[in-house]
């Protein structure tokens, strides 16, 4: 479970970035975050990853609160949370499987980070994971040769499973992509929190596909949260107050 408390964050030219922003998420929600560009949905998901301090507020994760500003709370975040970026952050000189085992960093002896070596159980453990993404015959790609961009973005996934993450935060996971590649992260991601009770909280700006994948739908506009609710067809009037 996530509770954020009154999350706000303000810039050093006074500029409100987030405004006492509260929630909370349970396992085995896919929420999708909506919001015109600039209203805020990167920061959220970047303090969420304790990637960016915020001003005020307090995270709580499972009853502990996390702050932004310990190295073992982010340390533990890093190893139970992934944080996915618009463009995927693929290693471009390993193929799709080397980058799935990258998830494993916390798990495997210094030796093998060095050397990047898998061994047997490990190869087939990300094999594995690309399966499950449907890109098991892409395994010896590389991502800028011959991945397209959703195939990117579903290494990525492959990888945050290879991790072991608990929680998922995506940030634009569909951007650029034609509508099939899109709709299929999109059930990638929903699949997980089914499947393995995990959290997803996804960015977006294409209000029709999180309508239609997401179980959850927050609005975002002017760093407020203005919009929670179960995912459904919105009213004109809740377009608006986002849009």
């Amino acid at each position: 479970m996530i509770i954020v408390r009154n999350l706000t964050k303000t810039l050093t030219d006074g500029q409100t970035v987030l405004s006492k922003v509260s929630f909370q998420v349970d396992k085995g929600e896919f929420v999708v975050l909506i919001g015109a560009s600039g209203s805020g949905k990167s920061t959220l998901l970047s303090c969420l990853a304790l990637q960016q301090r915020w001003t005020e507020g307090q995270l709580i994760v499972d009853g502990t609160e996390l702050s932004d500003k310990k190295w073992g709370d982010k340390l533990k975040l890093r190893k139970e949370w992934a944080f996915l970026e618009e463009r995927p952050a693929l290693h471009p000189k390993k193929n799709a499987l080397k980058n799935v085992f990258s998830g494993r960093f916390y798990q495997v002896p210094i030796w093998r980070k060095l050397t990047g070596t898998m061994s047997t159980s490990e190869h087939i453990l990300a094999m594995d994971y690309l399966e499950r993404v449907g890109l098991l015959d892409k395994a010896k790609m590389l991502p800028a040769d011959k991945l397209s961009g959703g195939e990117q973005q579903r290494v990525a996934i492959a990888r945050a499973l290879a991790q072991g993450a608990k929680v998922i935060l995506a940030d634009e996971p569909t951007k650029g992509l034609d509508p099939e590649s899109a709709t299929k992260v999109l059930q990638d991601l929903r699949a997980l929190c089914k499947d393995q009770n995990m959290i997803v909280v996804a960015a977006m700006q294409n209000l029709e596909m999180a309508e239609r994948n997401a179980s959850r739908i927050w609005g975002l506009a002017g760093g407020r949260l203005v919009l929670d609710i179960p995912a459904r067809k919105l009213t004109q009037q809740e377009k608006h107050a986002i849009f």
